[in-house]
């Protein structure tokens, strides 16, 4: 068993100063020009063995303190316990199984609550290559609550399966904003001796709440119900599938590219009256690839490189949340002040960023291990005449940035 953390803080310098502070397009690093305490995260784990031959048992608790909890909740679990920019959050908390079935490899089960398979980035700030975010992961899954399986196939093949309550949902009346279940289905691909790997996932299931308060405090532009009308749907039955394919390839031993492609639906939405009356939603989509690098200089410095585009072509799924709670609002269907470009149109992204990570020799020291900074240059813009970025007199085609976060690892058993 081990027992580990960090703790991240940082800030990013905009020189265009948004007049409302927010830096569109991120999450965890979406405040401009002031300190952010992102994460003081707490794991205890006992991993599975991976060359098991029998029943083998594991399970991770994983917690964090910051203000990235604001957008790390499962609905109906501490999301409204702490009011201010600092939340608190359990990021997971889950069983492991190895069960020696079906083949040489075997069978794991994963049980509870755990973070997302989609995609190259994770929540956790010390295991991401910057500081900032691409599209893809901001806008993407982030957790769920349920069963995944790992199926061991042959050496070079794994088979994922399970289901779980939805995107960043528990499980209950005020855990689920539905009342339907998801499907979670994927595979991995382990190459030439490790050094190419390909997964690809895929998250599918409805994802839009039906307000069911009795005081009905929910979606004050509803219909009986709580359906929200914009999006002219059940919520029980209208799906928003998440995709994702990611390929990393470590040609040598210091030079590593991962390719993160994503694809995201939502059936629901942009409604359109026909002749009869009746209001039909047309959907949305989103689909990016981000392009990453990273070189091993040394023992002490990794420089990074990202290029990125994103298309959301309804406006939908690129949102900005200036409130504390504007993330779980708009989960549970609550009011909510959450910011988004005109429906029904779309917005191309470009995006750039260059940093590198810094682990300079550190005297050793009871528990701490260390010491990382993490600074980097990022300019994004638009390529359709789009304006969705904040200045200091109004709203911009691009936007442009400087930023850096220092992690202090530290390790108790």
């Amino acid at each position: 068993m081990t027992i580990d953390g960090f703790l991240d803080g940082g800030i990013v310098v905009t020189p265009a100063s948004p007049y409302n502070g927010l830096n569109w397009g991120h999450l965890f690093t979406d405040r401009a020009n002031t300190p952010i305490f992102n994460q003081a995260l707490f794991t205890v784990q006992r991993p599975l063995d991976p060359k098991a031959t029998g029943i083998d048992y594991g399970f991770k608790f994983q917690t964090f303190v910051g203000e990235d909890a604001r957008y790390s909740h499962y609905l109906g679990q501490f999301d409204y316990l702490m009011h201010d920019r600092t939340q608190f959050t359990i990021l997971e908390a889950h069983g492991l199984v190895h069960l020696p079935i079906l083949t040489e490899g075997g069978v794991d089960v994963k049980f509870g609550q755990f973070v997302t398979y989609n995609g190259f980035e994770v929540i956790p700030a010390k295991d991401n290559l910057f500081y900032t975010h691409s599209y893809n992961f901001n806008f993407g899954p982030f957790q769920h609550t349920g069963v995944m399986t790992v199926t061991h196939a042959t050496e070079w093949l794994d088979i994922y399966a399970g289901v779980t309550s939805g995107l960043n949902t528990s499980l209950g009346w005020a855990g689920d904003n539905n009342n339907s279940a998801s499907a979670y289905g994927g595979f991995g691909l382990n190459l030439l001796d490790g050094e190419l790997t390909i997964l690809g996932f895929s998250h599918s299931g409805p994802e839009n709440p039906r307000q069911l308060d009795p005081n009905y405090v929910g979606w004050p532009w509803g219909t009986v119900g709580g359906i929200p009308a914009q999006c002219a749907c059940n919520p029980n039955n209208t799906w928003r599938y998440y995709n994702n394919l990611t390929t990393t390839w470590k040609p040598t031993e210091n030079l590593m590219f991962v390719t993160d492609i994503s694809y995201m639906r939502e059936d629901g939405w942009n409604p359109v009256t026909n002749a009869a009356g009746v209001s039909r939603p047309q959907g949305a989509d989103a689909y990016g690839v981000s392009q990453n690098v990273s070189y091993k200089v040394n023992d002490a410095i990794k420089i990074n490189g990202r290029l990125e585009y994103f298309r959301d072509n309804k406006n939908f799924f690129v949102v900005g949340y200036p409130g504390y709670f504007d993330t779980v609002n708009v989960a549970h269907g609550y009011p909510n002040q959450s910011i988004a470009q005109p429906a029904g149109q779309g917005t191309s992204y470009l995006a750039l960023t260059l940093g590198a990570t810094i682990a300079p020799e550190f005297p050793k020291m009871p528990f701490i291990n260390g010491i990382i900074f993490r600074p980097e240059v990022r300019w994004d813009t638009t390529l359709n005449g789009a304006a969705p970025f904040f200045g200091w007199n109004g709203n911009k085609r691009t936007q442009g940035m400087i930023a850096m976060d220092v992690i202090v690892p530290f390790t108790i058993r």
